[in-house]
């Protein structure tokens, strides 16, 4: 079970534990014969690990970003990985001024230096089904005050082994209420709640990574199709309580 800090760290600790996951990956990928030919590369920011460049197979990016998660301190695994030559399709949702990563499909619904597309998250998105592999919500469920059915347009539009990445305020920091545009407070056990509880036909979620650094919370969900079996409980173990 992770454990919650309920003072968020400093700028110094930041950097010293983006100095400790550089190091620990390093070795870890020195000593895993199955990673070093892999041409990825993995890099740190505030606990939140970054991946890109290129593999040959799915397999081989599943088993990249599962060995950086269990890294102890890291919170997200954010990737931008070309897959046997295929640029990634990666939308940021709620983007604004500010996009995750250049060259990502920008929708919000107020025009802005980094939108693409107009578009209202409380509604259908404008996407296809199964065309995106990347969906980032940063800093944009906090904002909806029913924000399941972006989560469940995120499972369509996302492709199988797809990845949405959710970064919001968590409830106990000032900056979750300090907003007076945030309508819903956020825990890591919000996220359990969209990965196991919702009602049978929902859209239905596995977590490949969940934390919380005392000030926001981070999850990373891959959708599942109808028939596959649900997390186990020891992986849930890994980020729930």
């Amino acid at each position: 079970m992770v454990a919650l800090t309920l003072t968020p760290p400093s700028a110094e600790r930041l950097r010293a534990v983006d100095e400790f996951l550089t190091g620990a990956w390093a070795d870890q990928a020195r000593h895993d014969s199955r990673l070093r030919d892999l041409a990825v590369e993995v890099g740190f920011d505030r606990g939140v690990a970054h991946l890109t460049g290129e593999v040959g197979e799915p397999d081989d990016l599943r088993l990249v970003r599962d060995r950086v998660g269990r890294l102890a301190g890291v919170l997200g695994v954010w990737c931008r990985v070309r897959v046997g030559g295929r640029e990634p399709v990666v939308v940021d949702l709620g983007c604004g001024a500010t996009k995750q990563w250049p060259g990502n499909l920008g929708l919000d619904i107020c025009p802005a230096a980094g939108v693409d597309t107009l578009a209202d998250l409380s509604s259908t998105l404008p996407l296809a089904d199964g065309s995106v592999d990347v969906l980032f919500a940063v800093h944009i469920l906090e904002h909806l005050i029913d924000f399941l059915p972006l989560v469940d347009e995120a499972h369509r539009v996302l492709r199988p082994g797809g990845t949405l990445h959710v970064m919001s305020p968590w409830w106990g920091h000032v900056n979750a209420v300090a907003d007076p545009t945030h309508v819903r407070l956020l825990d890591v056990q919000t996220i359990k709640g969209i990965c196991l509880q919702r009602p049978p036909g929902a859209p239905r979620w596995h977590p490949l990574h969940a934390g919380c650094d005392g000030a926001s919370i981070f999850a990373d969900l891959t959708p599942l199709p109808p028939d596959a079996p649900p997390p186990t409980q020891a992986h849930l173990a890994r980020f729930f309580a």
